[in-house]
């Protein structure tokens, strides 16, 4: 009988604060000064070079960058139809509310933005790969990181979606193959 006296106390007591040693325990807050470090900041940044575990093992594929830290000319991964498609439905929920469908710069929200509006993604095609995928990385400007939203191989999707638009923005009717010719033919009559 005596026992579970005793066992509601000691539940009672487990619930308490004061003995959560998790509550007290020494570690650094975000935005908070530290006496473990000598700078006196606790939050750290990352060691250069690193990637997290979520990342692809290869640091172009993650980072947009070749070893020298020079942004990649062309993308790391191969450009299949699953990754175009990929990056059309990323960019049409992410990135054509400001750049626009085309990719042109035009968008209801552009047209409301008075100190900068977005840039046309089809004057720059000059851009190396690597620096579509850094910018929706880190974000640009007024343009914030997509990092949280869109996982690497996302990124990467949508970098091959905005060179295919760039080329599809440019292609002129002799360039398409004959069958597609014909149906715009007739679809034009």
């Amino acid at each position: 009988m005596r026992a579970l006296p005793v066992a509601a106390a000691l539940a009672l007591l487990a619930g308490c604060e004061w003995i959560d040693p998790m509550l007290y325990q020494p570690k650094a807050k975000p935005y908070r000064g530290s006496d473990f470090y000598a700078d006196g900041i606790g939050m750290r940044h990352e060691p250069a070079g690193a990637v997290a575990q979520s990342e692809p093992a290869d640091p172009a594929v993650a980072t947009g960058k070749a070893p020298d830290g020079k942004l990649l000319a062309r993308m790391p991964v191969p450009v299949t139809r699953p990754l175009l498609e990929t990056g059309r439905k990323r960019f049409e929920v992410f990135c054509a509310a400001c750049h626009g469908v085309l990719g042109n710069g035009e968008s209801p929200v552009a047209r409301n933005m008075s100190l900068r509006p977005p840039p046309s993604l089809l004057e720059d095609a000059v851009r190396p790969d690597g620096f579509f995928f850094n910018v929706m990385t880190e974000g640009y400007g007024f343009m914030p990181a997509y990092r949280p939203w869109l996982d690497t191989e996302e990124r990467w999707a949508v970098v091959a979606y905005i060179r295919a638009l760039q080329l599809s923005q440019k292609a002129k009717l002799a360039d398409a193959p004959a069958e597609v010719q014909a149906r715009l033919a007739q679809e034009t009559r």
